[in-house]
């Protein structure tokens, strides 16, 4: 592997042009051109948790608070202060003034109390609406006064709204283009606004002339470039050439082979968010054929070999998830990772054969007439190849198939929402376990995010007092029952806990990787371009 990496990199400038594309041209003097590996499905804040579509939403939009390069600190946004009742019921914010949509339109309270109202009502179809809260009511008081009324306390509000599903909306915007806000047009309040978007191809957006009211954490409260462009790049190679030669600017999306060599190249830049929280997985539908089995469940994670297929798709840059969370998380609880199966294969042989499970002419076992084979669903990426792979090969040797179907991004996240497959891959961020269990394991987040169709009652009651509690330690016992419930059912796979590097050009400054839902450059405010 060594000689290939190096071979690419040493060669990038004769991979560009077959690879680029028809769209292949220098940028524009102050124009920025980030490589992604995947579109998102849109860009309407509260209907897609695609991390592609944050990447663009929170350059197009704000939200009330923001959030400091440590994870933790909720710093001011759209709301420049707020209060908060004794009984956690009653938020009351206080809004920035001169701040205007990308049309020139003022910003108001009113259009906060839409933008949440829209996102916690059930005909919008949020799969994240349970972020917003319990809402009560969400009313402006007056133009620059909002009151955020719940119907119980809700620990963690004000970190779910520094989240881009809280983006501002234009009600006009989204009146006119109904469901296709975000897909064909979006007027936001952020530093940047939207110009055009063709899938799969690249998003355009241009400066907001007003903008110059950014988070605290930034040292330019405005915008540096005038134009950037989110440019799909599927290929690995492509990407690596595109920072070299200067037809793309910047990247997340760094394939973990390369990380050492770029390390050594003089013109490419590298930054690394320490505090970072993004795990990958298998997870099950615990109601379908084969899998509703909990052995089969309980066999599939004594079958696989995590280290390896850490060592495989993120050679070394990532660690393998011996958990469902990072121990580093508020809220983890050891007693649960304890219950997550160590590799071993004959021990899962074993379980197999105990449950009834034989093996069958073709190697594959067989219970009751029904093969032990189930279909596994992911979005198509590199990553998503190896694991899917090494794991497929895994299981064989111990007499279980699993059927392998990728789907590229824009059509992946309605497959995802459908009964059609048994299992599935996804990655995703997590600030704390609360959130994290809260956002999978709620009955109440089905078909998505809980594609497991995990129904538990004691989950849900769990899940309910960690939200609702105000005694941190209250808190942390309910979320630590919740971990060990979903733990002992071996109702995921926890495969990787990945680390995110963003790499940069020679005519690019300011970059630092944020992290925020797994999203690089969060605003981008302090980027410059030299050239």
């Amino acid at each position: 592997m060594r000689r290939t990496v190096n071979a690419a990199l040493l060669a990038l400038p004769a991979l560009l042009p077959p690879l680029w594309g028809a769209s292949a041209q220098a940028p524009g003097r102050n124009t920025l051109v980030v490589m992604r590996e995947i579109d998102a499905d849109n860009y309407d804040p509260p209907r897609s948790t695609a991390r592609g579509a944050g990447e663009v939403a929170y350059m197009l939009s704000d939200t009330l608070v923001s959030l400091d390069w440590d994870q933790k600190t909720v710093r001011p946004g759209l709301a420049e202060s707020w209060t908060v009742s004794e009984d956690g019921k009653l938020y009351t914010f206080k809004l920035r003034r001169g701040v205007t949509f990308c049309d020139g339109k003022p910003f108001t309270a009113r259009d906060v109390a839409y933008t949440v109202t829209r996102w916690a009502d059930p005909a919008t179809r949020s799969p994240v609406r349970w972020r917003a809260g319990p809402v009560k009511e969400v009313r402006a008081v007056d133009d620059h006064t909002v009151e955020y009324e719940l119907n119980e306390p809700y620990g963690e509000l004000l970190y779910q709204l520094t989240l881009f599903f809280g983006s501002m909306v234009d009600q006009a915007t989204v009146e006119k283009l109904g469901q296709n806000h975000g897909v064909q047009g979006f007027n936001g309040t952020g530093p940047y606004c939207w110009a055009s978007w063709t899938p799969r191809q690249e998003l355009v957006m241009t400066r907001h002339p007003n903008y110059n009211w950014g988070p605290p954490i930034y040292q330019n409260p405005s915008p540096q470039v005038e134009r950037i462009v989110w440019r799909v790049v599927p290929e690995a190679n492509t990407r690596l050439a595109g920072l070299q030669t200067g037809q793309g600017d910047v990247t997340q999306y760094i394939p973990y082979f390369a990380l050492p060599q770029l390390r050594a190249v003089p013109s490419v830049k590298l930054s690394k968010q320490e505090n970072y929280f993004w795990d990958h997985f298998m997870g099950f539908k615990v109601d379908k054929p084969v899998v509703n089995d909990p052995a089969v469940r309980r066999a599939v994670n004594l079958a696989v070999n995590r280290a390896a297929i850490a060592q495989a798709a993120f050679f070394g840059a990532a660690t393998p998830a011996d958990a469902y969370l990072n121990p580093n998380v508020a809220g983890f609880d050891p007693e649960a990772a304890k219950m997550v199966p160590s590799f071993n294969p004959d021990e899962a042989r074993k379980v197999l054969d105990e449950a009834g499970w034989k093996p069958g002419p073709d190697g594959v076992r067989v219970k009751d007439g029904q093969r032990a084979s189930f279909v596994v669903y992911a979005i198509s990426t590199q990553i998503a190849r190896v694991q899917s792979e090494a794991i497929q090969a895994d299981l064989r040797r111990v007499g279980v198939e699993m059927r392998i179907q990728l789907w590229d991004a824009t059509v992946a996240w309605g497959k995802l929402a459908t009964q059609e497959f048994d299992a599935f891959f996804m990655s995703y961020p997590y600030i704390s376990a609360t959130d994290a269990f809260a956002l999978y394991f709620d009955s109440r987040n089905r078909p998505t995010p809980n594609r497991m169709n995990w129904v538990d009652p004691e989950t849900d009651r769990l899940l309910a007092e960690a939200k609702t509690a105000l005694d941190p330690a209250v808190r942390e016992r309910a979320i630590a029952g919740a971990q060990r419930r979903v733990s002992e059912a071996n109702v995921w796979l926890p495969l990787a806990r990945e680390q995110l590097w963003v790499a940069s050009g020679p005519r690019v400054e300011g970059v630092r990787a944020h992290g925020i839902y797994g999203i690089g450059l969060y605003k981008g405010l302090d980027i410059r371009l030299t050239r």
